[in-house]
């Protein structure tokens, strides 16, 4: 009996697979980006609330302009929104990425796992300890521009050891802080439009190309 043809196309495509999974973390749920950014989402609409409440119809504005009595008296407020949506968005990425990681019988805390996490974190942490302290120093109309752009440099620190899309994602955060330096006063929204809209956006990206059957 002839054993049936062989197609080298196939081979190849089923090796460069093999490949992929083996050098990077494909767990990665679309469905943890589309939360993330509804968790962003509602952390804007809670800190424009607050500042409104605390300032009047200025909020944000003025807290632009604020004397560093102010600022430590919204400070704590604003920490506490920080920690809980930081929280809330890993909550829900750990969440979604184990359900994908247990359906595809890939690991999520293997060695590729844990570099990813690194190289996420150090950018990470350096930028939040460098946003407050521009904050506590005065300089509020940068914090946000800061955190869009160590975002986004986290991003692209750890898109080599994932999908690619995580590269344009980071990217899009970068052009978004640099526009944002240039209009301050608009800093609440530009920070809907990059953690908030932007996670779903990518999110929704990923799900459609690599979970939707």
């Amino acid at each position: 009996m002839m054993k049936p043809a062989v197609d080298p196309l196939a081979q190849l495509t089923e090796i460069r697979a093999i490949m992929e999974r083996s050098s990077r973390f494909i767990s990665l749920s679309g469905l943890s980006g589309v939360g993330a950014g509804v968790v962003a989402l509602a952390g804007a609409g809670a800190g424009h609330w607050f500042l409104r409440r605390e300032y009047g119809s200025q909020g944000f504005l003025r807290l632009l302009e604020s004397t560093e009595q102010e600022r430590t008296l919204v400070l704590p407020y604003l920490m506490a929104l920080a920690a809980g949506m930081i929280g809330a968005a890993l909550a829900v990425a750990i969440f979604f990425t184990l359900r994908r990681a247990r359906r595809t019988g890939t690991g999520l805390w293997n060695s590729l796992g844990r570099r990813l996490a690194l190289s996420l974190a150090i950018p990470l942490v350096a930028g939040g300890l460098f946003c407050l302290a521009l904050f506590v120093r005065g300089a509020v109309s940068l914090v946000i521009p800061g955190m869009l752009l160590f975002y986004g440099l986290a991003l692209l620190n750890a898109s080599k050891y994932t999908l690619d899309e995580i590269r344009w994602l980071g990217l899009t955060q970068i052009a978004l802080g640099l526009v944002a330096v240039l209009l301050p006063g608009a800093g609440l929204l530009f920070f809907a439009l990059g953690f908030g809209l932007g996670h779903i956006g990518y999110g929704l990206v990923m799900y459609n190309r690599y979970e939707r059957k």
